[in-house]
């Protein structure tokens, strides 16, 4: 076989990933799954641009918030914790876009029938994953950077207050949104469409719960709880990106300010480092290795 028979061998797999993106869009348009979204986004976009306003109004220009003989600006430690707010909603609407996106993606489209012809040659299981995968993943990712900017320009016009990094903290949505979509496609594999949907949404509260133990683990100052938080969160990596976009945003903050705000809603603030970027791209491996032998392994 020459090298260009070769290539049209292997190539109409890869080449109809863009096809089954552009599919897999369509199927969500059709099932109004980004309507719903878009109401949730615009309803959580209005409140949180009153409680900025709201809380903007009641702070005294130059007031400070007394802590332990310390003092903290009291428009910094409402921003930060405003915001960080805003990053959390934007991480669970990510991730209800997310399981929408993928939860019927495997299981769900076979019951129905839709999958069988998809997956026979030249397209392949594999690719049927990738496109998936992709088109999810792209889409949550532009979402949450939208949703994250607009929270930005909100905070911005009304109280004036800006995070001391904001690259670090869209990058960890985005992130973390992929993480979900691919764990959410790895279920619709193994599970019906209800099921992984449950599923996934339990994982995600499962990563909240490990935010929430670090927080109770710093305040009563316990190793155990500490740990326990930090091998839950990087189990689930996207509640580690959670946290260490939500640290970032108080990077440059010092002394009691930092203590305070790096307390943040639904979960406590940790820098990563350059390890956990290399962790999250390396789960996203594994997940997919063992989505791929999954599914060639299942019988439709």
């Amino acid at each position: 076989m020459t090298a260009g028979a070769a290539a049209r061998a292997r190539g109409p797999g890869l080449g109809a990933v863009p096809v089954i993106i552009g599919y897999a869009l369509r199927e969500s348009l059709r099932r109004r799954v980004f309507v719903v979204v878009l109401v949730l986004t615009a309803g959580f976009l209005g409140l949180y641009a009153l409680a900025v306003a709201v809380a903007h109004a009641r702070i005294e220009e130059g007031s400070s918030t007394f802590r332990n003989g310390g003092v903290v600006p009291t428009s910094d430690l409402a921003g930060a914790t405003l915001f960080g707010m805003a990053m959390f909603s934007t991480l669970f609407l990510g991730a209800v876009l997310a399981v929408f996106l993928t939860l019927g993606a495997v299981r769900g489209d076979a019951e129905r029938g839709l999958l069988q012809p998809l997956v026979v040659r030249p397209i392949g299981r594999s690719s049927l994953l990738v496109a998936r995968f992709l088109a999810a993943a792209a889409v949550c990712a532009v979402y949450v950077g939208a949703v994250f900017l607009g929270a930005l320009l909100i905070t911005r016009g009304i109280s004036g207050w800006w995070p001391d990094r904001t690259l670090v903290p869209v990058l960890g949505l985005m992130g973390a949104v992929a993480i979900v979509a691919a764990l959410s496609l790895l279920g619709s594999v193994f599970l019906s469409a209800t099921a992984n949907g449950i599923a996934v949404f339990m994982a995600f509260g499962a990563g909240l719960v490990a935010g929430l133990l670090g927080q109770i683990g710093e305040a009563i100052d316990s190793p155990t709880l500490r740990s326990a938080s930090r091998a839950i969160s990087w189990a689930l990596p996207f509640e580690a990106l959670y946290q260490a976009g939500l640290s970032a945003i108080t990077a440059d903050a010092r002394g009691l300010t930092r203590i305070v705000v790096q307390l943040g809603p639904f979960g406590g603030a940790h820098g990563g480092g350059p390890l956990l970027a290399l962790w999250a791209v390396g789960y996203l491996c594994l997940v997919a290795l063992i989505a791929m032998a999954a599914f060639r392994r299942k019988d439709l």
